[in-house]
């Protein structure tokens, strides 16, 4: 198994971060992908002596994470686990996503902060958000979906392939779900405390998070609307690997 972590300008949480996966998580591989950051967060990553890709030029998350993703398929692991570099998914949450994928009935596991007792559950306005883009995913999916919004994920070779070539650029979380459920692939979730960033602070604003969920949203419509790739399916991925 690999961790990945995405990362930009994350100088002050990604080395206590990396040091939380090692206790958490002894002896499994670490890469993190570095999107073109402008602080110190690639010195960091050079002294903490980690497996990091150091991309050429802002990709956002989504074209990040696929960077990941390609390399984790390409170094030949069977899962890889992603955790978001602010901190917000503490390493110690990932034991409920293990034990969820050791069922052996679900290709991807997402962490849900909703169905965690205590725990940080952002803003109101958020919330809101979430719960309306929620209650449209599931609709999209067929099944009940809570935390539409978050990267705290485990997934599986066959979605590891996938991933590595066909992954959202603009809204990857939700709109990953959305295509993942078209192609067959099987997912579901788990509870997770997640918390607050320590520091720095998050770039979708108050108001914002409604346009962002309104886009989401529109986003995944335009997504129902294309023809899926038959190469990509579970049944033709898994038959590849």
């Amino acid at each position: 198994m690999i961790v990945l972590i995405p990362v930009f300008n994350e100088e002050a949480n990604i080395g206590p971060l990396l040091a939380e996966v090692r206790a958490h998580c002894p002896g499994t591989a670490i890469c993190v992908i570095n999107d073109c950051s402008q602080d110190g967060t690639a010195r960091v990553l050079k002294a903490a002596g980690c497996a990091h890709l150091n991309l050429p030029c802002n990709l956002g998350v989504g074209g990040a994470m696929q960077a990941g993703f390609r390399y984790a398929y390409e170094q030949g692991y069977a899962y890889a686990l992603r955790l978001d570099g602010d901190g917000q998914h503490p390493p110690a949450e990932c034991a409920a996503l293990f034990a969820r994928m050791a069922q052996g009935d679900v290709d991807l596991v997402l962490g849900s902060r909703f169905l965690a007792a205590g725990g940080y559950t952002s803003t109101r306005m958020r919330q809101f958000g979430i719960a309306g883009l929620a209650a449209f995913l599931s609709y999209v999916c067929r099944q009940r979906i809570t935390d539409p919004t978050s990267g705290f994920q485990l997934v599986n070779r066959a979605v590891m392939y996938y991933f590595a070539h066909q992954y959202p650029a603009e809204y990857p979380e939700p709109e990953s779900l959305a295509l993942l459920s078209r192609q067959g692939y099987r997912f579901a979730e788990a509870p997770a405390r997640f918390r607050e960033r320590q520091t720095g602070k998050s770039s979708i604003r108050r108001w914002g998070t409604l346009f962002f969920m309104f886009k989401v949203c529109v986003a995944l419509f335009v997504d129902r609307c294309r023809a899926v790739d038959p190469r990509f399916n579970r049944h033709a991925v898994e038959a590849r690997l």
